[in-house]
């Protein structure tokens, strides 16, 4: 008799306290991967798939590091963390998106992303960067810029064409669908999340080493000022890289290390990422007891009534 393999270990819980009295509960899974693709710990199911969201921005980025593109506009390190970011819409952060476009001779109406409501611009949108990112690239290959969002056009074939490169699986593999900015995201493994962040921080890569660099050396680009993954970025000067997704995504790289962390709130809270990703980390020794202890005060202690708790912890399949 041939015993089964073990896929489950208990999945965390975050529990939202009122005066210490169970109020809500989410549950989440979260797994921790090495760069060669091999699953160290796990909490919940470690076939768990998810739409990776934001998180992907980071990989998408590639195509424009590895075609020339950077360099053939002239573009530097703020202008690849403002690519890599879902931005707050402040007026930096417009500007440099609209610096991308400006270097690559690209007028803004040609963003494809929402306006979003109260603004006047695309470029204000969080994902404008990855947008003008896109656009770039088009012009760079002389690749029609009207059409740059189907799933058929040639820079979205080159962006899943580098995205499985590093999953070591055919693209076809992977299932896609429109994200709210109406480009392609993907379904995949929350433990090839993971391993996405491992190799993004591991520095055996050097394309992926320069995107770690400009997202921790410009933080404040990859998000905003009191955002989870600027402060995380912030407070740990450049030993983690971070990047959150909608829908309780959350991926964190410990760069040098070669480890990635992929989280996933089944219920989609953000409340409740943040919470875990400070629990793994603190747990894992990611982060210092000081960092966590700032972290903690601002994501899990909502007011004076009312905080986070984190159960739980991952362990060996």
């Amino acid at each position: 008799m041939t015993r089964g393999t073990r896929t489950h270990t208990p999945k965390l819980e975050v529990h939202l306290l009122r005066e210490g009295i169970v109020e809500s509960a989410h549950q989440v899974e979260a797994m921790i991967c090495d760069a060669r693709g091999r699953l160290l710990l796990v909490a919940g199911n470690s076939e768990t798939t998810a739409f990776v969201r934001s998180a992907l921005k980071p990989f998408q980025s590639l195509a424009l590091v590895t075609t020339g593109t950077l360099e053939r506009y002239e573009l530097n390190d703020k202008d690849l963390a403002v690519i890599c970011s879902s931005h707050q819409g402040t007026v930096e952060q417009a500007r440099q998106v609209f610096n991308v476009l400006w270097r690559a001779d690209i007028d803004p109406s040609a963003l494809q992303c929402p306006i979003p409501e109260g603004c006047r611009s695309p470029l204000q949108h969080n994902c404008s960067g990855k947008h003008a990112a896109m656009l770039a690239i088009c012009r760079q290959r002389n690749w029609p810029l009207n059409t740059y969002l189907e799933k058929s056009s040639p820079v979205q074939n080159l962006i899943l064409d580098k995205i499985s490169e590093l999953l070591a699986m055919p693209g076809a593999e992977l299932i896609s669908a429109h994200d709210d900015c109406g480009a392609p995201t993907y379904s995949m493994k929350l433990s090839q999340m993971a391993h996405l962040y491992a190799q993004l921080a591991s520095g055996n890569n050097l394309d992926l080493e320069r995107i770690v660099r400009a997202m921790v050396y410009y933080p404040t680009m990859v998000a905003g000022v009191g955002a989870f993954d600027t402060e995380l970025m912030r407070l740990t000067e450049g030993e983690l890289v971070s990047k959150s997704g909608a829908e309780g995504i959350q991926c964190v790289g410990r760069v040098g290390q070669g480890m990635g962390l992929a989280i996933k709130v089944m219920d989609g809270s953000k409340r409740a990422k943040y919470a875990t990703a400070i629990h793994v980390l603190r747990s894992m020794g990611w982060i210092t007891p000081s960092v966590a202890e700032t972290l903690a005060e601002k994501f899990m202690s909502l007011s004076n009534y009312k905080r986070l708790e984190v159960i739980g912890e991952l362990s060996m399949l």
